[in-house]
């Protein structure tokens, strides 16, 4: 090697032996220039190397200008012989230079290969990849090519007495190797091979002999090889260019580990970072690292566990005949001594030390875009330091500094950079909060190149990368997502590109399950301009015409479905109920509404009355008030009266309008926090009014009262807004009120200031109650599945809408014998899935519906709606199943407790304690805000 020639150093490729070789072996020859295995192109990146400030693991990116996406990579680790040559030359002022093929080659090389002179295509194909490493661990009577690695190279030192003797073994075994199978399955290594050729032959002419080379030990046999400079540059002609840029980006450890697809990776290449930089006792420093981990892990880890585990390793070395412990021999001492025979902790120590998480650094000076510079900027600013290790990080968006972190994190997910995975927040549901889970990979500098085509900074290339995705949509969800992504990364210039393609996409699309999947995305976004600051008012109007069209859409669009598309259509209706609630919230938020006054709690609508300066209502004079009276337009079908309310809110006051049908006049609303003052209400059909009796708060409220027909008006909801006034409910002959055409008609019904305008905010604002209108409809059209029509019975009940009993008669004719089990099944699941056992615990009189249905199913159709009640009992939490398997044992009318019979009403369960619940409602009143005339709470603990 020190005769005549260059100085060829044939290495492994991130081997911590050969590194050590590598340094040896130049210390000794001293040559005049250093050529290293990589691309030519990083030749202007080499003295880099020398900052402080870039630490390895380290790797040049090289990408086409014109498709960054399309990328390579060289990967560099402390202990690589190619970093150790490069740092070696730059210490000792020697010029340093890369002669593999360029990159401009390799980035435009296809999968078109040139032919090798000499051989033919049909035995190029025949070729299997030879992996050198574990062709001479085979011809040495090992099984594992690393532990053949450690024993021959690792363990050997570099070489005492001839620095030169390693790279000659390895050189003479390679040259074996090649002499056996040529290119091994690597047809392009000959190219690259005649590259490297041209390079030296380019050196020798400059440096003379005196030149050193590091690469890979399976090309040392073919720069031996004598060749023409014709036949090198024929294997180089006509290959493929494209026009490239390089730079240094951060790698990781465990980038560089065969598991994560590197083909020159190693398997543990913290270990052999460890065996790099350890000074000494390499074994023992190396275990009492792995006791520091398992310490900080909570693991029992002494001295004493050290100091075994070393005797150990030492033991299971000389047994297997090895010169030293290798990584297996402490791994299983630390299993034996340190993890007491167990594999949890020991695959955290592979995890963390033999693999690693450590992360490069590459400093400002290094070759960038400009969309780089301006994340590494923020990155600072923000200090939000990228790091390989998954970490999670809480924020929360009512501070200057967490907002900009939520703001850059949602920009850069935009742009199709990952860095940041949202996640849900831990102990708080607030919008002001977020968690995400932060990992840093190498390939994220690649994505960062890729969205530079989109602008010089993160805000400009977001704004720009979301503008051309509202234009490339295809369907509306992913346009209302977008808005939403927009809404939450801070880019409201963004929007009005969005919005008109959410506008334009929106009328064009008739597809209810499309609509019903775009809502709710639309309406997330209107609840963050309360923490983010952000106008979100052109997204309400988009959002109330969606919903409006789906309320038209929904119904015809729920008939004559398979159970597939029921099921689907189910997921709909769940959706755009939840989107409604929040439209209704948001929306009242937005005006300064109440928006359980706005959109009607517990089944009722706000109203409010005109009052005088003593809190009754003024005669002749209509005041103002915000609620709208419910069922306006449904009373001639429902046997009931909408009640007509006006006022401003302090108190109320009532005037109903003439029933038809048969039916009942609502009683007069009333005030939250006064006495209401109500005029005479009239009837029609022989209804009968409901009476006022006391409230909680010293107001009157309204008690259920018999219709002629046999109906019952339900009282309204005391705790709903400032005054509310009952909603319809169906007649007893089951019919069901159309849909309300837009709000009801109130005398004198006022706006809240602001932008909207009263027209637009009386629309909002009556969007929950034509919802509730749409439900009933679902309910009582044969037509429409089971399951959807279960499902809307079930929220019309949530809602308020439907009292227990009217829910119980609606459950009776959709179980009675004339529905095929099959639907009545499907019913059953719309009503009681997902989460509804709870209801069937505490009202036993639809748990003996569903009984009495279920033990008169035939024998013949049980098989057949077995799957859907597996599937929707299944679903309840393991209390709420065993519950309901003791309430059935017992059956009807039986107790647990002897002494309670003749107390309660029959039934499966013990009614409740009345005692004991009027206990708790002070309490309750107070948790709920709602007023209070008992002042005194002696007897409930507080």
């Amino acid at each position: 090697m020190t005769g005549a020639g260059p100085l060829l150093l044939g290495v492994r490729h991130h081997g911590p032996g050969s590194a050590r070789a590598v340094r040896a072996a130049l210390d000794a020859a001293r040559p005049a220039a250093v050529l290293i295995e990589g691309p030519p192109e990083a030749d202007a990146l080499i003295p880099l190397a020398a900052d402080p400030e870039l630490r390895p693991p380290v790797a040049l990116l090289a990408h086409a200008v014109d498709e960054p996406g399309r990328s390579a990579f060289w990967p560099f680790a402390a202990f690589s012989p190619e970093w150790v040559a490069v740092r070696w030359a730059l210490e000792h002022g020697v010029p340093a230079r890369f002669i593999d093929l360029p990159a401009a080659h390799t980035l435009a090389w296809g999968a078109e290969l040139p032919s090798a002179e000499g051989e033919s295509e049909a035995a190029e194909g025949e070729q299997v990849r030879v992996d050198p490493l574990a062709a001479l661990a085979g011809a040495a009577g090992y099984d594992d090519p690393e532990r053949w690695w450690e024993d021959a190279v690792e363990h050997r030192g570099a070489g005492e007495r001839d620095p030169f003797a390693p790279f000659e073994a390895l050189a003479e075994a390679m040259g074996a190797l090649r002499e056996r199978y040529g290119a091994g399955g690597r047809p392009r290594d000959l190219v690259r091979e005649a590259q490297m050729r041209l390079r030296l032959r380019a050196a020798r002419k400059e440096f003379g002999d005196t030149v050193a080379v590091v690469c890979g030990a399976w090309h040392v046999p073919a720069l031996r090889e004598r060749t023409t400079l014709t036949a090198d540059r024929a294997l180089l002609k006509g290959l493929p260019k494209v026009k490239t840029e390089l730079t240094w980006v951060p790698w990781t450890h465990r980038r560089l580990a065969r598991s994560s697809g590197y083909g020159a990776g190693i398997d543990s290449p913290g270990w052999y970072g460890h065996l790099f930089h350890a000074p000494d006792r390499p074994v023992e420093r190396w275990l009492t690292k792995v006791a520091g981990l398992l310490r900080e892990e909570d693991r029992i880890v002494s001295s004493a566990h050290v100091i075994e585990a070393v005797r150990l390793a030492d033991t299971l070395a000389a047994m297997r005949g090895r010169p030293l412990p290798g990584l297996g021999e402490t791994t299983d001492a630390v299993r034996a001594v340190m993890c007491e025979g167990s594999d949890v902790p020991l695959a955290l120590v592979h995890d963390r030390l033999v693999v690693g998480d450590v992360l490069g650094e590459v400093p400002e000076s290094a070759p960038a875009v400009p969309l780089q510079r301006d994340l590494g900027r923020q990155q600072r600013s923000l200090r939000l330091r990228p790091e390989a290790l998954e970490r999670e990080l809480e924020l929360d968006l009512r501070g200057d500094t967490d907002a900009g972190r939520s703001r850059l994190l949602h920009r850069l997910r935009l742009l199709g950079i990952g860095w940041g995975e949202p996640g849900s927040s831990r102990g708080s549901t607030g919008t002001f909060r977020e968690t995400w889970r932060l990992r840093w990979e190498p390939e994220l500098s690649v994505r960062v190149a890729e969205a530079g085509v989109w602008g010089t900074t993160v805000a400009s290339a977001a704004r720009a990368k979301a503008e051309a995705d509202a234009a490339d949509a295809g369907a509306l969800a992913d346009v209302t997502a977008l808005a939403e992504r927009c809404l939450l990364a801070g880019l409201p210039d963004a929007l009005p590109a969005v919005m008109r393609a959410l506008a334009d996409r929106a009328a064009l699309d008739t597809d209810v399950g499309h609509l019903a999947q775009a809502l709710p995305a639309l309406v997330r976004s209107l609840r963050y301009g309360d923490v983010r600051g952000t106008d979100t008012h052109a997204l309400s109007d988009v959002a109330a015409a969606l919903a409006e069209r789906i309320f038209v859409g929904l119904p015809p669009a729920c008939t004559a479905l398979d159970s597939d598309a029921a099921e689907q259509m189910r997921g709909h209706v769940d959706a755009v109920h939840t989107s409604v609630g929040l439209l209704g919230e948001a929306l009242g938020s937005a005006t300064g509404t109440d928006p359980g006054a706005a959109s009607g709690t517990g089944g009722a609508a706000g109203a409010a009355g005109g009052t005088d300066a003593d809190g009754a209502g003024s005669d002749g004079a209509e005041g103002t008030g915000s609620g709208e009276a419910a069922g306006v337009g449904a009373a001639a079908d429902m046997g009931t009266a909408p009640t007509t309310t006006v006022g401003t809110g302090e108190s109320a006051a009532a005037t109903p309008a003439p029933g038809a049908g048969g039916g009942v006049a609502s009683p007069p609303a009333v005030g939250a926090d006064r006495s209401a003052g109500a005029a005479a209400p009239s009837h029609a059909g022989g209804g009968a009014a409901a009476a006022s009796v006391p409230g909680a708060s010293g107001s009157p409220v309204s008690a259920p009262a018999p219709a002629a027909d046999g109906g019952t008006v339900s009282p309204p909801d005391p705790g709903a807004g400032a005054g509310v006034t009952t909603a319809p409910a169906p007649g007893i002959d089951g019919t069901v009120p159309s849909v309300p055409e837009g709000p009801a008609p109130g005398n004198g019904e006022s706006m809240p200031p602001g932008p909207e305008g009263p027209d637009r905010v009386r629309s909002l604002r009556g969007l929950r109650r034509r919802w509730r209108g749409v439900l009933r409809g679902l309910a009582g059209r044969d037509a429409v599945a089971g399951v959807v029509r279960g499902r809307a019975v079930r929220l019309l009940m949530d809602e308020g809408e439907l009292g227990a009993g009217e829910a119980a008669r609606l459950m009776g004719v959709a179980l009675s014998r004339g529905t095929p089990p099959v639907e009545a099944a499907a019913w059953i699941e719309g009503f009681v899935g997902g989460g509804g056992g709870l209801l069937l615990v505490h009202d036993e009189r639809l748990l003996g519906l569903v009984d009495s249905w279920l033990t008169g199913v035939p024998a013949e159709a049980f098989t057949d709606v077995l799957p859907l009640l597996r599937r929707t009992f299944a679903a309840y939490d393991p209390g709420v199943r065993r519950t309901l398997g003791e309430l059935v044992r017992r059956g009807p009318g039986e107790q647990s407790d002897p002494g309670a019979r003749g107390l309660t009403a029959p039934g499966f369960g013990v009614e409740p304690d009345a005692g004991r619940a009027d206990a708790v409602r002070p309490v309750l009143r107070l948790l709920l805000g709602i007023a209070t005339e008992e002042k005194n709470l002696t007897g409930v603990g507080v």
